[in-house]
């Protein structure tokens, strides 16, 4: 049956989350400092505490000897055979030394060590319990609120939130409840001291871990985080599945995994960009939501990786961002250090290191420090170090480039001298400058002569094979001579049907010009013959002429034109003819003059 003390020890590590056995051996300890402190202080005290009666017992060792001279720490031999048969001279054997009244003393002994026992089993239980919670996401409550730190209340533990740790545009208040980051676990005297954190990287990464599902099964990896906490924020996705949209899965549905993570991190904007192998890809990626035009990746040890990205003028401030964010975060993201720059200042920039280059080549090539290769066709002129007239000249030719100059080269010398403002002092500067180059004299490469197509070959042959032998004539007028006529009858090609192009405007205009004045005339002479005037001049056939058609290639016939007559004269010849005053006779002589 268990008595009071056992009940206690139960209940009390109930309360407290111990074990059973932790709760015992730290009494028996208190029990042990309890004795030595009442009954002397031996080193070789124990105690035992049955777990079913809550019996305490206290056992001292002692040295088994002949003659005993300390009875708290010796015993005769005898003595120790009575205890344990096998006893002998020298060993030590436990000797029960529980005094008559060790229970009420022990207990008022021992409660402040058993308590001190407890506190500290309970701090260590606390630290092993948070230990395992460092890089993850709890919730707290606001406790209280100092000008250096927060203190967060976990349940059973406490957390600390410092000031460098805290968002700056946040505000919080007590009995807030806030999502934190826990940062460390540490063991101290006082129990476990837990740091936690609001402004981390990693806080976003397990929120969002937390909330979509894809990242947290693996089908979606989060390969880069930038953060500036409170602001905004960068991360850079890759799917491992194929088929998988990784910006899609962490947007969601309308934006509401994305919208759920903004709102717990007090609206700091999230930009979700897709991951990519390729640097150049992945900046341009990065600096969303700018579309850069280029972008150029310099090594350098003196800068380290730069990547020099130009962007149109109107998405210059959209990439650079407010005071720089932008392009800061995609720096952090990617691991470059970003330039950008609009289509004029990237220009200026090209023209500018062309003339360092173009400068640096000129010098090596003048001291003769020149390595093989750096020289190349589309170098320009300006290299080789030419007196400026002579460069004028041949900038002026169109000779801009040290490859076209080798062309000319190739031609020969005249191609050189017929250039204006040239002559024989030019072309032995070119020749001695291009010597130093080692690009003089220019080689020409000689030309195999074309060897026929084994298709060729047989094409040739079968036409060959197709000529007659001998060609016999056959004499005019024979029968022989009208089988051939017939024979050749046969044989004609047909007609090909020209179609000609289009005719100019003015050639269309004219004719369509001509076809209503055909309507306009037949209107007239069906209106005559109504009247009963009809007149032989108007019935003769139009007069043609032979002209020879450039598009056709032929000869064609065609109609002569007359001179157009405007709308208002034949409306006044109509008024004339219906007052009975038009003058037939003098229009007949003019067509005929005509």
């Amino acid at each position: 049956m268990k008595t009071d003390f056992i009940r206690a020890i139960n209940q009390l590590c109930a309360e407290r989350g111990l074990s059973e056995e932790v709760v015992l051996e730290t009494v028996e300890q208190a029990m042990v400092s309890a004795y030595k402190r009442d009954f002397g202080g031996l080193a070789n005290v124990t105690a035992k505490i049955d777990p079913a009666s809550g019996q305490v017992r206290i056992f001292t060792e002692k040295e088994v000897v002949e003659e005993v001279e300390d009875n708290r720490s010796q015993i005769s031999l005898a003595e120790a055979k009575e205890l344990v048969e096998e006893a002998a001279l020298g060993e030590t054997v436990l000797v029960e030394t529980t005094p008559s009244n060790f229970g009420r003393i022990a207990a008022q002994t021992a409660k402040q060590v058993i308590l001190q026992r407890i506190r500290e089993a309970e701090r260590d239980a606390l630290y092993e319990a948070f230990a395992d919670k460092e890089g993850e996401i709890l919730n707290g409550m606001v406790q209280s609120i100092n000008a250096q730190a927060i203190t967060l209340s976990l349940g059973k533990a406490e957390a600390i939130l410092p000031r460098s740790e805290q968002v700056s545009s946040e505000r919080y208040r007590p009995r807030q409840r806030l999502r934190v980051y826990v940062l460390s676990v540490t063991k101290t005297s006082r129990g476990p001291q837990i740091i936690v954190s609001r402004t981390h990287w990693a806080m976003l990464r397990r929120l969002l871990e937390l909330e979509v599902p894809e990242i947290y099964n693996g089908t979606v990896e989060i390969r880069a985080i930038a953060r500036e906490p409170g602001s905004r924020s960068k991360v850079a996705v890759a799917a491992l599945q194929p088929g998988v949209d990784p910006v899609g899965a962490c947007v969601g549905m309308r934006g509401v995994r994305i919208q759920s993570i903004v709102n717990e991190l007090g609206g700091e904007k999230i930009d979700i960009v897709e991951w990519r192998s390729d640097p150049k890809e992945f900046i341009a990626k990065a600096l969303s939501p700018a579309r850069p035009v280029s972008v150029e990746l310099v090594e350098d040890k003196e800068m380290g990786k730069t990547a020099i990205v130009v962007v149109p003028e109107k998405q210059l401030s959209l990439a650079i961002g407010r005071e720089g964010q932008n392009a800061r975060l995609a720096a952090k993201l990617t691991g470059w250090r970003i330039d950008i720059m609009s289509p004029a200042e990237a220009a200026e920039r090209i023209a500018r290191l062309a003339a360092e280059e173009t400068a640096r080549l000129a010098e090596a090539l003048a001291k003769g420090e020149l390595e093989p290769g750096e020289i190349t066709e589309e170098t320009p002129i300006q290299v080789l170090g030419l007196s400026t007239r002579f460069q004028n000249a041949l900038e002026q030719a169109g000779v801009t480039q040290v490859g076209g100059l080798l062309e000319r080269l190739e031609k020969g010398n005249e191609e050189i001298l017929a250039i204006p403002g040239l002559g024989p002092k030019s072309l032995e500067e070119i020749e001695e400058r291009l010597k130093m180059a080692n690009l003089y004299p220019v080689v020409v490469e000689e030309v195999e002569e074309a060897v026929p197509a084994p298709a060729l070959e047989e094409a040739v042959l079968e036409v060959t094979e197709a000529v007659p032998e001998e060609v016999t004539l056959v004499e005019a007028g024979s029968e022989e001579a009208k089988e051939v006529e017939v024979a050749l009858e046969e044989v004609k090609p047909a007609e090909i049907e020209i179609v000609p192009e289009e005719m100019p405007l003015e050639e269309e205009e004219a004719e369509e010009w001509e076809e209503e004045e055909e309507e306009e005339e037949e209107e007239e002479e069906e209106e005559w013959e109504e009247e009963g005037l009809v007149f032989a001049e108007r019935k003769k056939k139009p007069k043609r002429d032979l002209v020879y058609d450039e598009r056709l290639g032929e000869v064609v016939a065609r109609k002569l034109r007359r001179p157009s007559r405007r709308r208002d004269d034949w409306q006044r010849e109509i008024e004339l003819w219906e007052q009975g005053e038009y003058d037939y006779d003098l229009d007949l002589e003019e067509e005929e003059s005509e």
